[in-house]
């Protein structure tokens, strides 16, 4: 079975942390960051059974400042 590497992406809402895959658009959330990228894992290996990834290469992540009121 091939393995990819995916990254995970996460922040908090409330109570709980939020996981993203952007490379595959998986979100799953958990009560801890371990939690949440084990179920954002395991939620990206479902989905790529069904939709085999197509090689996009690595996303670029930045960061970016924006004014607000």
């Amino acid at each position: 079975m091939p393995v990819g590497t995916f990254t995970a992406v996460l922040h908090k809402e409330g109570e709980l942390y939020v996981a993203d895959c952007p490379e595959v658009g998986t979100v799953s959330q958990g009560k801890t960051v371990e939690e949440a990228v084990a179920n954002l894992q395991e939620a990206t290996e479902l989905y790529l059974e069904e939709f085999p990834p197509v090689d996009h290469g690595r996303p670029f992540v930045t960061v970016l400042e924006a004014r607000f009121a």
